[in-house]
């Protein structure tokens, strides 16, 4: 089982900038496939950033250039660095962790609004 917290979502003005980090549980981090999810109301969601065990990165064209994926595994802790956000960015965002084919957990959520 693992758990996932999600922390750093709030409200910020455009072109402004949020760090989202994504805590997991268990001893499975370092090897898991890292993703961050967005929804956005009325919408279905979508993967924004995925990282590999290894480090490979892919983003979304929508916020490629603005968007960067990590992780830390000592601290068994993801993160998303957004900047440059655009009113379109607001959604719920999630953290996945992916331990194989069909098994992932997800967090809780995070609240990311843009709006002046």
């Amino acid at each position: 089982q693992v758990q996932l917290v999600e922390s750093g979502g709030g409200l910020v003005q455009p072109g402004g900038s949020l760090r989202l980090s994504c805590a997991a549980s268990g001893n499975a981090f370092s090897t898991s496939f890292m993703g961050w999810y967005r929804q956005a109301p009325g919408k279905e969601r979508e993967l924004v950033a995925g990282i590999s065990s290894r480090g490979s990165t892919n983003v979304a064209d929508s916020v490629k250039g603005r968007f960067t994926i990590s992780r830390d595994n000592a601290k068994k802790t993801t993160y998303l660095q957004m900047n440059s956000l655009k009113h379109e960015d607001t959604a719920v965002y999630y953290c996945k962790s992916v331990l194989a084919v069909g098994l992932g957990y997800w967090g809780q959520g995070t609240q990311v609004t843009v709006s002046s």
